[in-house]
């Protein structure tokens, strides 16, 4: 049990230090329209969020029959010439795109490539590597041409960040070879092998896209391969064959599904020195999907056992409450302060396990926690000197001119009852107010106690919290 005395001691809070602007391309997600049974209340809740930018990963699973996003939808007849406008399929993808930019607001991150596919250890279609690596790279090309150069009919849309692949180190469903990737049994020769193929194979294809792709266009960022976490050995290969061939990604990619935010924000210092040892000092990092995943983790979330799903869906602890939420908000916050470039939570679809809300539409925990750290985004501009200790986390900002001060104090899994946080930099008579979301509540108002300097924050129960206060 962490006492408040000891709190007291450790959180600070200084809004008279600057430490530098609040970056919003932080705060985005996968989240985007659908081409159906879309409401305009989804596209509300979406863009109430204040998200950045939504990657395009999984989006064909999320609009069924649309042919969208993936690059065997693009260009259906790998045969065809893809040098012939006529041979692509962009009508679906337009649309969504357009919805995407002109509804939500939110720029686009393109994931090239396809979406996961699982469909069994053995039977693949849409995720085997391809037989040929040239006219993937070629259908590439025409992809970013037509949404950013006009071609076939297309759009001058200025698209930045173009994603070689997804988790390309992934088992069965994302990088496959024609009879299956092994049994992943780590110490079977036969698993060893196949995964030194599959990584051999994509490092030639990554390599080869990438320069196909600067050299016609040297104005967008491409990068990749969105890894399924920071592995360094897999990194460290893929950069080695990018010197080789004497070609720079603009960013590296991966993922991250945990509870401990420590194992995120440690991958970001570990991509970062990985990248400046390497020669790639002005490499991006990049994790474009990320997502709390609680004790049970990926067994539990597709258990049929009731006992076990109940575990999953119910209580502070579930996949989308109130610790899913507060852990959210502790990343987010993190972030702010890394050498991350780009951060986008995971999902895509807006109802479900990877949602916003459930089937019935009733919303997550975690959609509120979303939507407090955009509208912080909105309400303020620099960052503030603050600490932090275990479970608690402070995140101070002001707006431009100084006149509006914030702190976001989330409390992730410390069970403390009580928060005390030293602030400097505002009037001993301050206007203090102050909101809470927690197990019970979201964003109601509460009272504050803030006497020389001294705030005080208390809670309601010892279950993870965030609170939102202004002066």
């Amino acid at each position: 049990m962490v006492t408040s005395l000891l709190l007291a001691a450790v959180l600070t809070v200084n809004f008279d230090e600057a430490t530098g602007a609040l970056r919003p391309e932080l705060h985005s997600s996968g989240f985007g329209p659908q081409i159906c049974s879309c409401p305009q209340e989804s596209i509300d809740m979406i863009k109430s969020m204040g998200f950045k930018s939504a990657r395009t990963h999984d989006w064909a699973l999320i609009n069924p029959n649309e042919r969208v996003c993936d690059y065997f939808h693009i260009f259906p007849l790998m045969h065809l010439d893809a040098k012939d406008p006529k041979n692509y399929v962009f009508g679906p993808t337009d649309y969504l795109l357009k919805r995407t930019r002109e509804e939500t607001g939110n720029d686009i991150f393109y994931r090239l490539g396809t979406s996961i596919e699982h469909s069994g250890p053995k039977i693949h279609f849409n995720s085997l590597i391809p037989e040929d690596f040239e006219k993937v790279a070629e259908t590439f090309a025409g992809t970013i041409r037509h949404y950013n150069r006009g071609w076939a009919n297309g759009h001058e849309w200025g698209i930045q960040y173009w994603e070689l692949w997804n988790e390309p180190d992934g088992h069965n469903n994302m990088w496959c070879l024609p009879d299956g990737d092994g049994s992943r049994k780590k110490d079977d020769p036969d698993y060893i092998a196949r995964y030194q193929k599959r990584k051999e194979l994509f490092c030639r294809f990554f390599v080869l896209c990438l320069k196909r792709l600067k050299s016609e266009f040297p104005d967008v960022k491409v990068g990749g391969p969105a890894l399924c976490s920071m592995r360094v050995e897999y990194f460290t290969d893929l950069l080695k064959a990018c010197k080789e061939a004497g070609v720079a990604p603009d960013f590296i990619s991966w993922h991250y599904y945990t509870s401990d935010p420590e194992i995120i924000f440690k991958s970001i210092r570990t991509g970062r020195k990985l990248c400046d040892d390497m020669g790639f000092k002005d490499c991006q990092l990049v994790i474009n999907e990320w997502h709390y995943l609680g004790k049970y983790s990926w067994s539990g979330l597709r258990s049929p056992d009731p006992a076990v799903r109940s575990k999953v869906w119910d209580g502070p602890a579930s996949h989308n409450g109130i610790d899913s939420s507060c852990f959210n908000l502790t990343v987010l916050s993190g972030f702010q302060s890394s050498k991350l470039d780009l951060g986008f939570y995971y999902g895509c679809r807006n109802t479900g396990a990877w949602g916003f809300m459930d089937e019935g539409r009733n919303l997550y925990k975690v959609y509120y926690g979303l939507k407090l750290f955009g509208d912080f985004l909105k309400t303020y501009s620099t960052m503030c000197a603050s600490s932090s200790q275990g479970g608690l986390t402070v995140l101070a900002a002001k707006s431009g001119d100084g006149a509006r001060k914030g702190l976001l104090v989330t409390d992730y899994r410390s069970r403390a009852n009580e928060i005390e946080v030293e602030v400097k930099g505002v009037p001993a008579d301050a206007k203090v107010t102050a909101w809470v979301h927690d197990y019970t509540r979201n964003f109601e108002s509460v009272p504050v106690s803030f006497v020389d300097g001294k705030l005080i924050l208390k809670k309601a129960d010892a279950n993870s919290a965030a609170f939102w206060v202004k002066f």
